[in-house]
C-alpha cells in the first residue's frame, strides 16, 4: 500500500482484504494525519518516509520492502478504497498459474465499467486516449494502461530496473514499457473503481502534466526500440 494522508479509508479498505494475501506493508509517504499509527494498529508492516518522496518513490519502497520479505507475488493496493481489495484474488490468479507475470486491472474491458465506477468524463476521454497512443507505441493491444490496480510476480520486479523510474506518477507508464522492453507477459482482468470524496484523485493540471510525460515515455521507447537512443529505464 503506497499511502499518503489515508487515515479516514485505511481500516476499511484493510477489512476487505482477502485471505490470499499474506502480508501487507504500508509506506506512508509523510502523511500528515494518522495514517501510520492506524497501521500500525491493524498489524501491518508499516514504513515511515522522512519526507514525501511522490506516488513513485512510495512505489519503490514498497517493492524493496516486498522482495527483502520474499514476497512471490505483489499487489499494489491504494489504502483509499478506490479499487476494490476484494479484487485481489482476481488479479494474482494469472500469476500464479504462470499465466502472466505483470497483471492490469482494467476499468475499461466491460463496457461502462469506468462510468459506472463514477469516472470523469475528461478522465475517460484522457484514459482511452494516451492507452490508444500507447498502444500503438508498444506494439500492444489493451483495453487501459492508467489503471492503479496491479499485480507482479517477484521474479518481474527483480527483471525490471524499477529503481531507475521517476518518482511521480508516471511510474507506472514506465512500468509498462519496461515490461514490454524486457518481453514479460502481460495480461488484462476485469477491475472497477469509485471516485467518492474520501478517494486520492489527480486533478487536472496534474493530469495533463502526466499525460504529457507519459508521452515522453512512449517516444523513448520508441527511439530505444529503433536504436536511437539508450534510456537507462531500458538497460539491464
Amino acid at each position: 500500500m503506497p499511502a499518503y494522508n489515508a487515515a479516514r479509508t485505511l481500516g476499511d479498505t484493510h477489512q476487505r482484504i482477502p485471505p490470499v494475501v499474506r502480508q501487507v506493508i504500508l509506506v506512508d509517504d509523510h502523511s500528515q494525519d494518522d495514517t501510520a499509527a492506524l497501521a500500525s494498529s491493524l498489524g501491518l508492516t508499516v514504513i515511515r518516509h522522512p519526507h514525501n518522496v511522490g506516488y513513485g518513490g512510495n512505489q519503490k519502497t514498497c517493492y524493496m520492502e516486498a522482495l527483502r520479505s520474499g514476497a512471490d507475488v505483489v499487489v499494489m493496493l491504494h489504502p483509499d478504497g478506490q479499487y476494490p481489495s476484494e479484487l485481489i484474488t482476481d488479479l494474482v490468479e494469472p500469476i500464479l498459474t504462470g499465466r502472466a507475470d505483470f497483471v492490469l486491472g482494467s476499468r475499461m474491458l466491460v463496457p461502462g465499467g469506468a462510468q459506472a465506477g463514477g469516472m470523469p468524463l475528461w478522465k475517460r476521454i484522457a484514459n482511452r486516449f494516451l492507452t490508444t497512443v500507447e498502444n500503438a507505441a508498444l506494439g500492444t493491444h489493451f483495453a487501459e494502461l492508467h489503471t492503479g490496480y496491479r499485480a507482479y510476480s517477484a521474479d518481474f520486479l527483480r527483471t525490471i530496473p524499477f529503481l531507475r523510474n521517476s518518482n511521480d506518477f508516471v511510474f507506472d507508464t514506465q512500468v509498462i514499457a519496461q515490461a514490454v522492453a524486457f518481453e514479460r507477459r502481460v495480461a488484462e482482468v476485469p477491475a472497477r473503481s469509485r471516485y467518492f470524496a474520501d478517494a486520492s484523485s489527480v486533478g487536472f493540471l496534474v493530469g495533463a502534466r502526466y499525460g504529457l510525460k507519459t508521452l515522453w515515455v512512449m517516444a523513448s521507447f520508441v527511439a530505444w526500440r529503433l536504436g536511437l537512443s539508450r534510456p537507462a529505464i531500458f538497460r539491464r
